[in-house]
Protein backbone atom coordinates (compact mmCIF):
# COMPACT_ATOMS: atom_id res chain seq x y z
CA UNK A 1 0.00 0.00 0.00
CA UNK A 2 1.18 3.48 -0.53
CA UNK A 3 0.86 6.73 -0.06
CA UNK A 4 0.76 9.91 -2.22
CA UNK A 5 4.43 11.32 -1.29
CA UNK A 6 4.26 8.76 1.19
CA UNK A 7 6.07 4.69 1.54
CA UNK A 8 4.53 2.24 3.61
CA UNK A 9 5.95 -1.01 4.04
CA UNK A 10 3.74 -3.97 4.31
CA UNK A 11 5.32 -6.52 6.84
CA UNK A 12 3.85 -9.90 5.88
CA UNK A 13 2.85 -11.52 9.58
CA UNK A 14 0.44 -13.99 8.31
CA UNK A 15 3.28 -17.07 7.62
CA UNK A 16 4.10 -16.82 11.28
CA UNK A 17 0.80 -16.50 12.52
CA UNK A 18 -0.06 -19.66 10.51
CA UNK A 19 2.97 -21.80 11.71
CA UNK A 20 1.88 -20.40 15.31
CA UNK A 21 -1.52 -20.98 15.47
CA UNK A 22 -1.33 -24.02 12.91
CA UNK A 23 -4.00 -24.06 10.04
CA UNK A 24 -7.34 -24.14 12.15
CA UNK A 25 -6.30 -21.64 14.60
CA UNK A 26 -5.07 -19.32 11.91
CA UNK A 27 -8.14 -19.81 9.79
CA UNK A 28 -10.65 -19.09 12.99
CA UNK A 29 -8.12 -15.92 13.81
CA UNK A 30 -9.43 -14.95 9.93
CA UNK A 31 -12.64 -15.58 10.61
CA UNK A 32 -12.51 -13.27 13.82
CA UNK A 33 -10.88 -10.67 12.15
CA UNK A 34 -13.63 -10.63 9.32
CA UNK A 35 -16.15 -10.49 12.26
CA UNK A 36 -14.08 -7.37 13.62
CA UNK A 37 -14.55 -4.86 10.25
CA UNK A 38 -18.08 -6.67 9.32
CA UNK A 39 -21.92 -4.96 9.49
CA UNK A 40 -23.10 -7.19 12.42
CA UNK A 41 -26.78 -7.03 10.46
CA UNK A 42 -25.60 -7.69 6.69
CA UNK A 43 -22.72 -10.35 7.73
CA UNK A 44 -20.54 -8.41 5.22
CA UNK A 45 -17.90 -6.36 5.24
CA UNK A 46 -19.61 -3.24 3.61
CA UNK A 47 -18.21 0.50 2.99
CA UNK A 48 -20.05 1.67 5.77
CA UNK A 49 -18.87 -0.80 7.97
CA UNK A 50 -15.16 -0.69 6.83
CA UNK A 51 -15.46 3.34 7.36
CA UNK A 52 -16.69 2.83 11.04
CA UNK A 53 -13.94 0.15 11.93
CA UNK A 54 -10.47 1.89 9.78
CA UNK A 55 -9.17 2.83 13.28
CA UNK A 56 -8.92 -0.62 13.93
CA UNK A 57 -6.02 -0.99 11.05
CA UNK A 58 -5.04 2.29 11.19
CA UNK A 59 -6.91 3.70 8.39
CA UNK A 60 -9.08 6.36 9.64
CA UNK A 61 -7.61 8.90 7.32
CA UNK A 62 -8.41 6.96 3.80
CA UNK A 63 -10.53 8.60 2.00
CA UNK A 64 -13.86 7.00 0.66
CA UNK A 65 -12.64 6.31 -2.58
CA UNK A 66 -9.83 3.93 -1.36
CA UNK A 67 -11.87 1.74 1.06
CA UNK A 68 -14.25 1.34 -2.11
CA UNK A 69 -10.72 0.41 -4.11
CA UNK A 70 -10.06 -1.97 -1.47
CA UNK A 71 -13.56 -3.47 -0.99
CA UNK A 72 -13.60 -3.91 -4.95
CA UNK A 73 -10.23 -5.89 -4.53
CA UNK A 74 -11.96 -8.46 -2.44
CA UNK A 75 -15.63 -8.74 -3.77
CA UNK A 76 -15.73 -11.80 -5.93
CA UNK A 77 -19.22 -11.61 -6.72
CA UNK A 78 -19.82 -8.21 -7.27
CA UNK A 79 -22.21 -7.64 -5.32
CA UNK A 80 -20.37 -4.76 -3.46
CA UNK A 81 -19.35 -5.42 -0.01
CA UNK A 82 -17.06 -8.63 1.21
CA UNK A 83 -18.59 -12.20 2.77
CA UNK A 84 -16.16 -14.18 5.19
CA UNK A 85 -14.87 -16.45 2.56
CA UNK A 86 -14.22 -13.66 -0.28
CA UNK A 87 -12.40 -12.01 3.06
CA UNK A 88 -10.26 -15.31 3.69
CA UNK A 89 -9.49 -16.07 -0.15
CA UNK A 90 -8.34 -11.93 -0.01
CA UNK A 91 -5.86 -12.68 3.23
CA UNK A 92 -4.32 -15.11 1.52
CA UNK A 93 -4.32 -13.35 -1.89
CA UNK A 94 -2.61 -10.02 -0.31
CA UNK A 95 0.43 -12.57 1.52
CA UNK A 96 3.03 -13.74 -0.80
CA UNK A 97 3.94 -16.36 2.09
CA UNK A 98 0.62 -17.73 2.58
CA UNK A 99 0.09 -18.01 -1.24
CA UNK A 100 3.48 -20.04 -1.34
CA UNK A 101 2.56 -22.63 1.24
CA UNK A 102 -1.39 -22.34 0.53
CA UNK A 103 -1.49 -25.54 -1.05
CA UNK A 104 0.28 -27.64 1.60
CA UNK A 105 -2.26 -25.92 4.59
CA UNK A 106 -4.95 -26.44 2.59
CA UNK A 107 -4.26 -30.21 2.64
CA UNK A 108 -3.30 -30.19 6.12
CA UNK A 109 -7.05 -28.54 7.14
CA UNK A 110 -8.84 -30.99 4.73
CA UNK A 111 -7.02 -33.84 6.75
CA UNK A 112 -7.16 -32.59 10.27
CA UNK A 113 -11.57 -32.81 8.97
CA UNK A 114 -11.59 -36.34 7.97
Amino acid sequence: MALIGHAVEFQDYLPSMMQTLGTEGFMLELCSGFRLLMDVDKGLITLESLKRNSMLLGMQDMRDDDLVCMLMEGDLDGDGAINQMEFCILMFRLSPGLMNGSKQWVEELYANDM
